[in-house]
């Protein structure tokens, strides 16, 4: 009966920011991981945030188990919380902080390495009967694979595993060809019998024999290619370098498991082909040819790891970029609104991403005007944000006396001049004076609510154009009287849209009914009324749009 269990070794990547990542072995389980060593932990993180017994990793049935042992906070695999888990190649462990640390799962079967060390137990004398220098072959194939998990960059890792590759074929010439961007296999690596570089250009692998080993996924090894079959033996590239041994091993990624309950398979990924080559006939004996297999499989980790160890640093550049992002948008928007003499104000601000299309603002233009704004840029995430970021910019040239009608007409002439920008928004912008004159600009933005003696209305009634999606469009700016005790609540179309999760829409119909209902009430009791009713409605659902709200009550001239 086929054993079909296999030794399996875990590593993590252990990482911090501005730190370089290390590399530890799970040597024994339960692998303990927390802060200090008095808990017996076998991996100490240095962050007085995470708990002294953190987590902890148990070996069970060939396959490795995440558990929360009491980190107060949680503990996170690709971002969602677990009490347990089983952990797969690729997975991200962190501890629901920012700034710590953060571990990559890492895990290698050895099954090609155990059929090898199998077939040689079996032969008697093994040492010595071999013809070739079989041991001393396994002992290179044995030094290869233990470069998986060193701490050697990962061009070094290769090369050396390459040198190992025609060491044991006794090669003239050994290459590893990986995948470009568009597929096409290129040359990475390419080295001679004495191990020095040779120039990618000077080498022409068969292409017949790596169709094959692709199309065919498995090995191409052929001992003299005098006896090959015709396709092969008649190769140009063949012929004119007067080959007569090729082997070509093609990588390909090995199913994951714990990917789903799936029918049938995740297709495997081409990572990329080692192919060697040599003028003199070979011969190759079956554990020769088990021993490139192993070797292939070993190379198909390397490549596989590092693809994935890359993706998790790419994921982890683009966090931390959106992150500044957000850091930035954040501290754009207004912070600790004051009241104005004759104006109350309350504000809210919840993107749906790290960063969002929204954007509300309260400044004075002098002592005797108040200008408020709420905006809506089309799309969400990062570009959203540059374009809202843009509009701000341009929107503080208020401050020193330009017209807010010009710097629109400005704005939007200038976004459509630039259609490659591809982004335009939807926008608000009022400036109430000390006795209550209100001058809007409506851009294509939902009406604001009036709340007048108790009943509420909408301030407008007919529609306009965006900013930036019409060169010829002028904005022209409206003017009403407001009393006092009016009240404005500013919105983005997130508030009205935002869904239960039975998909219903939070709705203009049920803002302005919660609105009635809090008409008496103060500013903050009235903008924490529509936030209440919005949670309650929303029952947790996850929103798909930044959701902005902006209250403003005008109080009186405040003169004496």
């Amino acid at each position: 009966m086929q054993n079909d269990s296999s030794a399996k070794e875990a590593v993590l990547e252990v990482s911090r920011p501005g730190s370089a990542p290390e590399f530890v072995t799970i040597r024994q389980t339960p692998f303990l991981i927390g802060r200090g060593s008095e808990s017996g932990n076998n991996l100490l993180l240095d962050d007085g945030r995470i708990s002294r017994r953190c987590a902890a990793i148990a070996e069970d049935n060939g396959g490795f188990r995440l558990e929360d042992r009491g980190h107060r906070l949680g503990i996170f695999v690709n971002g969602q919380k677990v009490e347990q888990a089983w952990l797969r190649e690729g997975d991200v462990i962190d501890f629901g902080l920012q700034d710590s640390y953060r571990i990559v799962f890492h895990t290698r079967e050895s099954q090609a390495v155990e059929a090898v060390l199998t077939e040689l137990s079996r032969i008697p004398d093994s040492g010595a009967s071999l013809p070739g220098g079989g041991l001393s072959k396994l002992n290179l194939l044995l030094e290869a694979t233990s470069l998986l998990h060193s701490a050697l960059p990962l061009e070094s890792v290769l090369g050396t595993m390459l040198d190992y590759a025609v060491a044991i074929t006794r090669a003239d010439r050994g290459v590893l060809l990986v995948p470009d961007p568009d597929g096409a296999l290129t040359i990475r690596h390419a080295h001679g019998s004495d191990g020095q570089d040779l120039a990618p250009e000077s080498i022409f692998p068969s292409q017949t024999a790596v169709r094959r080993a692709i199309e065919q996924r498995a090995g191409v090894i052929t001992d003299d290619l005098n006896l090959a079959g015709l396709e092969l033996q008649s190769a140009e590239s063949v012929v004119i370098q007067g080959l007569r041994a090729v082997v070509a091993i093609p990588l390909f990624t090995r199913p994951r498991s714990g990917s789903g309950c799936s029918l049938l398979p995740p297709p495997s990924e081409l990572l990329g082909l080692l192919y060697l080559d040599s003028r003199r006939p070979a011969a190759f004996s079956n554990l020769d040819r088990q021993i490139l297999d192993a070797l292939g499989a070993e190379a198909a980790s390397i490549l596989d790891n590092a693809r994935l160890l890359e993706r998790e640093r790419e994921r982890q550049r683009l966090e931390q970029e959106l992150e500044i992002g957000r850091q930035i948008q954040e501290a754009l928007l207004p912070h600790g609104l004051k009241d104005f003499p004759h104006l109350a104000i309350a504000s809210t601000h919840y993107p749906c991403h790290a960063v969002g299309g929204d954007y509300f603002d309260v400044f004075p233009l002098t002592e005797e005007r108040t200008a408020f704004l709420v905006a809506d840029v089309a799309g969400k995430g990062l570009g959203a944000a540059l374009l809202t970021t843009m509009l701000q910019g341009a929107l503080s040239g208020m401050t020193l006396g330009v017209a807010p009608v010009k710097v629109l007409n400005h704005v939007n002439r200038f976004l459509c001049s630039h259609a490659g920008v591809g982004r335009y928004a939807t926008m608000f912008f009022g400036i109430v004076d000390r006795d209550g004159g209100l001058e809007y600009i409506c851009a294509g933005h939902p009406s604001p609510l009036l709340v007048r003696c108790g009943r509420v209305s909408q301030l407008y009634s007919e529609g306009s154009f965006p900013v930036g999606i019409i060169d010829t469009a002028e904005f022209t700016a409206e003017r009403v009287q407001l009393e006092p005790g009016d009240t404005l609540v500013l919105f983005t179309d997130g508030v009205t849209e935002a869904q239960n999760p039975a998909g219903e829409f939070f709705d203009d119909e049920r803002l302005c009914a919660n609105v009635a209902s809090h008409a008496g009430d103060s500013v903050d009791d009235l903008h924490q009324g529509i936030l209440s009713a919005l949670q309650n409605f929303t029952r947790g659902a996850v929103q798909s749009d930044d959701i902005t709200l902006l209250t403003v009550r005008y109080r009186n001239s405040g003169r004496a």
